[in-house]
């Protein structure tokens, strides 16, 4: 296990170099910037179209006629009851730029206000050129964008990202779109137990657009962050490129129980961390977590000690959201009134690969 970024301050030390300036510092567009980065805005776009779980085991048996669905295998296993699915023409740039066009008017801010544009997913419709471009042109922005991926940290590592850039006083304010397609990585052919084991987890999938944006200010917003990786855990879940890849099968495929194992390896590092921060958990007003699973959620607790009512439960009805859980949760709390300014809120990222990434917030 080795750490990929740790810092015990504003995730960003760029920000450092502030430190005694005369002027304040301006974004690509001329406007002054302050000295740290808050998220003044999230949003997302759901789909109208549901799959249960039981249609979901229906469609498996009809594909895979020589092996035994027991009928609730998905709510057994995961939690699921239903999961988001995009209509058929509807690509990962739609579900964002729905997402980036709520999130604007829902701030007043016109696209011609926006120094950077990140899109951050699992989901893409292109590997050349950035997805960010194509979210971008339908959205109307006109500001530099570039991708950043990282699987279900791709949001988590965007804000890291956004963050430095706005410390640093190259940006004002950046714009992070999110597209998740999942359900899309499906694997409906399974032959023998091997595959089922591995196959069965692509199953709860599902779709959404996501969009956070960060802007300058004058006070902390993004506290503080960390983010570690377990690089030897990369097997225990791929989505190969079949262009590059060609010897590999199609489709999601999870190793649950090992990719389990990488996770648990960064468990004694986030803690220390933590401990470092003098943070302790059940003070936070919220805590988000990605959440692959409704069993995970409650084994997250357990290894954080974290009590469950401070989590904002989505997957049972969504499925796993990949990289768009995170928004998912705060929207989903400030609609229940567990949002507001001022709230202490923890962002836990976990991802194949594997990593781990928490940001500290004050909404």
């Amino acid at each position: 296990m080795t750490a990929a970024n740790s810092v015990t301050g504003p995730i960003a030390g760029a920000g450092d170099a502030l430190e005694g300036a005369a002027d304040p510092l301006l974004s690509r567009s001329g406007r002054a910037t302050g000295r740290h980065s808050r998220i003044s805005e999230v949003a997302v776009h759901l789909p109208e179209k549901r799959e249960t779980a039981e249609e979901i085991e229906d469609r498996l048996r009809a594909n895979s006629p020589g092996i035994r669905v027991p009928s609730g295998l998905l709510r057994r296993l995961y939690g699921l009851e239903e999961r988001l699915v995009a209509a058929d023409d509807e690509r990962a740039s739609d579900l964002a730029a729905h997402a980036v066009d709520k999130a604007l008017a829902q701030a007043g801010v016109a696209p011609d206000d926006i120094d950077l544009l990140l899109f951050a997913a699992v989901g893409a419709d292109v590997q050349e050129p950035a997805n960010a471009h194509i979210v971008a042109a339908k959205t109307g922005l006109t500001c530099p964008a570039f991708d950043v991926t990282n699987a279900c940290n791709s949001v988590l590592n965007a804000i890291e990202t956004a963050d430095a850039f706005i410390r640093a006083g190259n940006y004002r304010r950046v714009l992070i779109a999110c597209g998740e397609v999942c359900s899309r990585f499906s694997r409906w052919q399974l032959s023998s137990p091997a595959e089922v084991r591995t196959g069965v987890g692509a199953l709860s999938g599902g779709d959404i657009g996501a969009a956070v944006l960060l802007e300058a200010s004058d006070e902390p917003g993004v506290v503080a962050g960390t983010f570690l990786a377990n690089s030897q855990g990369w097997p225990a879940a791929t989505l190969f490129n079949p262009y590059q890849v060609r010897d590999e099968p199609l489709g999601l495929h999870i190793d649950s129980e090992r990719l389990l194992g990488s996770f648990q390896s960064m468990r004694a590092p986030a803690e220390q961390w933590l401990k470092e921060q003098g943070r302790d958990l059940k003070e936070f007003d919220l805590v988000c977590v990605h959440q692959p699973s409704v069993p995970f959620v409650g084994t997250f607790c357990e290894w954080m000690d974290v009590p469950e009512d401070l989590i904002v439960p989505t997957f049972a009805r969504t499925g796993n959201v990949a990289a768009a859980t995170l928004p998912l949760q705060l929207v989903r709390a400030r609609e229940l009134g567990r949002l507001h300014l001022g709230s202490q809120v923890a962002l836990f990222g976990l991802a194949s690969g594997a990593s781990a990434g928490i940001v500290l917030v004050n909404w």
